[in-house]
C-alpha cells in the first residue's frame, strides 16, 4: 500500500547509515536523529536515487516542533512522509499531502487511551506502534483504529518481524542492519 513489498523499513540514525542505504535495494528509508541544517540536501539526493524518506519530525535537531516547522518540511524539505507524535505535525503533513506516520508509544493504559483520541483528531495515514515486539497491540490499534500499522522499536530478530507482521502490521521499522535484507 505505502511502501508496495516493502516490509522493513530501515532507519538511518547517522548521515553515514543513510548514505550506505542510498545503494542498497528497496525505495524507502526513515531518517532519523538529523540536523536541519542537511535536511534538504539528504533529500534531494535521496530523490536523485529514487528513495523515498521518511523523516521523523520529533528528532530534526534545530527545528521547533510546531505547525511553522511542519510548514517549512512539507514545502521546502519535501519528504515522502513525517514521523510525529506531536498533532499538528501531523494535520499540516496530511493538508501537504504528505505520508503522515503517527508515531505511538505504547507505556500503559493512559497512554493508549491518549493516542486513540489524538487518531480520532488527527486520522494519520499510518501508525508507528513502539515498542513493535507486543503482537496482541499490533493487532489491537489495527482493529481499534482501522489504519495501517508500522511497528518500530526492540525489534531485534526476523522473528520478531515476522511476528509483527504476522499481527497486521503492514511493515516494521529498524535500525538493525542485519534485519535490512528481507531475503534473510
Amino acid at each position: 500500500m505505502f511502501f508496495g513489498k516493502e516490509t522493513v523499513l530501515p532507519a538511518a540514525r547517522t548521515a553515514k547509515e543513510f548514505d550506505g542505504l542510498l545503494k542498497k535495494e528497496g525505495t524507502h528509508i526513515v531518517l532519523l536523529n538529523t540536523h536541519i541544517a542537511q535536511l534538504k540536501s539528504m533529500i534531494q539526493l535521496a530523490k536523485s536515487e529514487n528513495k523515498k524518506v521518511i523523516l521523523h519530525a520529533d528528532l530534526v535537531q534545530g527545528l521547533a516542533h510546531d505547525e511553522y516547522a511542519a510548514q517549512f518540511l512539507c514545502q521546502h524539505i519535501k519528504p515522502y512522509g513525517l514521523i510525529s507524535t506531536r498533532k499538528q505535525m501531523l494535520i499540516t503533513a496530511k493538508k501537504h499531502k504528505v505520508l503522515a506516520m503517527q508515531r505511538l508509544f505504547l507505556l500503559d493504559s493512559l497512554a493508549l487511551d491518549t493516542s486513540f483520541r489524538l487518531i480520532d483528531d488527527v486520522k494519520p495515514d499510518i501508525i508507528e506502534v513502539l515498542p513493535g515486539v507486543i503482537p496482541g497491540m499490533i493487532t489491537e490499534v489495527l482493529e481499534r483504529s482501522g489504519i495501517p500499522v508500522v511497528a518500530g522499536g526492540l525489534i531485534r530478530s526476523r522473528e520478531e518481524v515476522n511476528s509483527a507482521l504476522q499481527a497486521g502490521a503492514t511493515a516494521v521499522t529498524t535500525n538493525r542492519k542485519e534485519l535490512w535484507n528481507p531475503d534473510l
